[in-house]
């Protein structure tokens, strides 16, 4: 049967005759054969499964309510859709998805934000959003639609493939690469050189999990971000014998956030240009054959480099490399470089233009910045939450074309930045953004919050993550201009989740969305995150302090920045201040805005932000009412709180082992909580907890996220096992952060329990009759 036979729609038969000329014919046939798919799927030729991972494959991922049911806040409603048909494991074959566009390095011409602007208007909710690695996503998409996105892609140089499923990500690179002061050199042909290359490469088809890879011209500014990625790069130069320079990179793997985080370990302080795509390759084939497949969980190339060690991974990866065969496009690209050199379309400027607008000047003051090339600038265009319109984006694409040549990209602070602006040009150019309401101030500052989808679009997202950070920028916006420089320039990022898609731990405030009890409702609830470290391409991360309501996070936040304003010490940091005053005396100074009032007394704090449905009012737990009834679950669970609180507090004060044996300490008060479910009698031994959390809760896979499955379980079973151990300080905070994250798991699963999810309408009460225990009372 060939492609070409089979074809999706009308409308895709249309853009197929179109475009089909125009297209590269690699590209051309993952389209065919991706629309072929799509029919075949159709009449039930390819299993869900399958299906599931060819259309990731293609950047077109499923969205929240695609499993036909949505909570009112009542209780689930079926959502009619069409057809029964899946296009995935429980995922509506009707049903909205998200299609991810994959943006190499950033870099996009007017044309193609152009297309894209029209894509999103014909297909989508007529808004693109720009993501933390360069992407656009484009969200309510009927997955039919997506063949003819995709030739209308192509026709202007723009693939989706492996935009997601385990393969290799987008490359993303510092923004501003050819035009930064401080950088060794312009990394954007080497980047794009890298996407080129692994782009359906046969040894990047058999991941366990997704790898991302980024490129920094850079050691010191945070633009590329490398230290939480899989593979990282940063520019190097040495200087031979001969006098002459050699460009090379520094070559950093096993970087990640998610829910643990992992500072990249450096593989080599210098591989040259000549060999950079091949050691590329090497560490690739050493993650496809050695990286772990059946546990998702543990299937990042983080975990491998950890198991390993660094000098084993390297010894491993080396001894690939030898194996390789020669492949001339490891140097072929080298001679393409010059062609990445940007070019400006109008005369270098003299200064920065005198007016009377103290409006642009604040704007330069925030948006502008100096290009090595004297006389240009590059122009930051901020866009909250990394949301612009598809209007915006045409007449933003029609002033990059008056104004430069095709020098746009993507940040992955969720901009869109214009390059080789003249300086002469800057005042039009700011009035012209005004035009389309996007000559807003205030880019990488505090009121740039970064945001990921949430509980938007997001299926896994657990709180509103855009809603919180368009309720902060609202209020932060207001004072803006007058705030003191330590505070304007700091850094907020908010994931609706603990999967770290908004970057919260290496911003100095970051929060991830969490949920809980509270008087027998659940509240929405976001972890703060306090300390990271943006700079030093992500260099330090921040830790989880503790977690507030929704509702309450304004508050802390005026409190936080008030505290920090007048307890500083002249010069320091916020980093620095969080590290010498402590998490502990911080989260304490924070109690009095922090506490949620009981239901009756405000219900807003039980509706997350953005919402009008009470945040699942309607599930409550068993046993208890409005507070006056607490079970030995909850008892255990705030043991473990305060257990963890311990640890870090250990912690911060350098005693890291003491701190490790609490936060283990913290996962057996969790566990045994969960336990006293059916148990009461349950012993303190850790072993006798471990075996019987092990058989009521692991073994039955109650515990399992509906997301994560076992991730945290295994989390709390791998920290039995090494209990007692000495571990150097990196291990010791792995653990701290593993621990909190079981504990968190822990209160999910008591909610979910509670809510009689998994045991139908009776939930617990039927759970514990059939185990034929006593229900636990305080």
């Amino acid at each position: 049967m060939k492609a070409l036979d089979l074809v999706s729609s009308p409308a895709a038969a249309y853009w197929k005759q179109l475009l089909s000329d125009r297209v590269n014919p690699k590209w051309r046939e993952d389209i065919d054969n991706f629309e072929t798919d799509i029919v075949l799927k159709k009449r039930g030729k390819i299993e869900d499964k399958l299906f599931a991972e060819t259309r990731l494959r293609m950047g077109a991922y499923g969205q929240r309510y695609d499993n036909g049911h949505r909570h009112d806040g009542n209780e689930s409603r079926t959502i009619p859709f069409p057809t029964d048909l899946n296009k995935g494991p429980e995922t509506k074959w009707d049903a909205p998805g998200m299609e991810r566009i994959k943006l190499p390095w950033g870099g996009m011409t007017a044309q193609q934000l152009e297309v894209i602007a029209e894509l999103a208007e014909e297909y989508s909710d007529s808004i693109l959003h720009v993501t933390t690695r360069q992407d656009i996503q484009l969200h309510y998409i009927h997955i039919e639609n997506c063949p003819s996105m995709f030739r209308r892609l192509a026709a202007v140089g723009i693939t989706t493939r492996e935009a997601c499923g385990n393969s290799v990500r987008n490359v993303t690179a510092c923004p501003i690469a050819g035009v930064c002061r401080d950088e060794a050199f312009d990394i954007t042909g080497y980047a794009n050189a890298v996407f080129a290359y692994l782009l359906g490469h046969p040894d990047v088809q058999d991941f366990g999990r997704k790898f991302k890879i980024a490129l920094s011209g850079c050691k010191h500014n945070p633009c590329g971000l490398t230290n939480i990625h899989d593979l990282g790069l940063i520019a190097a130069v040495r200087r031979q014998p001969d006098g002459s320079i050699k460009r090379g990179f520094e070559f950093y793997v096993g970087g990640g956030l998610g829910a643990v985080t992992y500072d990249a370990k450096l593989f080599t302080d210098f591989v040259a240009e000549d060999e950079v795509l091949a050691l590329t390759q090497a560490t690739c084939r050493v993650f496809a054959r050695l990286g772990e497949k059946k546990k998702r969980h543990r299937a990042r190339i983080k975990f491998l480099v950890a198991d390993m060690g660094i000098d084993k991974f390297r010894e491993a990866v080396l001894e690939e490399r030898a194996k390789l065969p020669a492949d001339p496009r490891w140097t072929d690209f080298l001679a393409t470089l010059p062609k990445f050199d940007e070019k400006a379309a109008r005369p270098a400027g003299k200064g920065i233009p005198k007016t009377n607008d103290a409006a642009f000047d604040f704007w330069c003051l925030t948006n502008v910045y100096p290009q090595k090339q004297d006389g240009f600038a590059t122009v930051t265009v901020t866009l909250p939450m990394g949301d612009i319109t598809s209007n915006q984006a045409r007449g933003l694409a029609s002033i990059a074309r008056k104004y430069i040549q095709d020098t746009m990209r993507t940040t992955v602070e969720q901009n869109i930045v214009l390059r080789f602006v003249s300086e002469s040009d800057l005042y039009d150019l700011y009035k012209d953004l005004a035009t389309i309401d996007l000559h807003q101030a205030g880019a990488a500052s505090i009121v740039d919050i970064t945001a990921c989808p949430g509980t938007d679009t997001c299926k896994l997202g657990v709180s509103s993550s855009r809603g919180l950070a368009a309720e902060l920028r609202t209020r932060l916006a207001t004072k803006f201009v007058q705030m003191d420089e330590a505070v304007r320039n700091l850094r907020i990022k908010v994931s609706g989740c603990f999967n770290s898609c908004g970057q919260q731990h290496i911003a100095d405030i970051g929060f991830f969305g969490i949920s809980r009890n509270v008087g027998g409702y659940i509240v929405p609830h976001f972890q703060m995150v306090l300390g990271g470290q943006f700079a030093n391409n992500g260099g330090t991360y921040g830790l989880a302090v503790g977690g507030i309501a929704s509702k309450a996070i304004p508050a802390a936040i005026d409190k936080l920045l008030d505290l920090y304003l007048t307890r500083k010490n002249k010069g320091e940091t916020f980093r620095a201040w969080v590290e010498r005053t402590g998490k502990a005396v911080i989260m304490q100074s924070l109690g009095d805005v922090t506490a949620v009032p009981a239901y009756d007394a405000d219900k807003s704090f039980y509706t997350d932000w953005g919402s009008v449905r009470e945040y699942n009012v309607k599930d409550k737990g068993i046993g208890e009412c409005a507070g006056e009834v607490v079970s030995l679950t909850d008892f255990g669970l705030k043991a473990a709180d305060r257990e963890v609180f311990e640890a870090q507090l250990k912690f911060d004060t350098g005693d890291w082992q003491t701190g490790a044996a609490l936060a283990y300490k913290a996962m057996v008060y969790a566990a045994q909580g969960l336990v006293k479910m059916y148990n009461i009698d349950v012993p303190d031994d850790p072993e006798k907890v471990m075996a019987e959390w092990k058989e009521r809760f692991y073994d039955t896979q109650k515990f399992f996220d509906p997301f994560a499955g076992p991730r945290f379980a295994q989390f709390y079973i791998h920290a039995h096992e090494q209990r007692g151990a000495q571990l150097d300080k990196e291990k010791a905070s792995r653990l701290l952060q593993e621990a909190l994250l079981f504990i968190e798991a822990a209160h999910s699963c008591n909610l979910r329990l509670s809510m009689g999810i998994e045991k139908g309408k009776d939930g617990i009460a039927a759970d514990i009759k059939a185990a034929g225990a006593k229900p636990a009372k305080a």
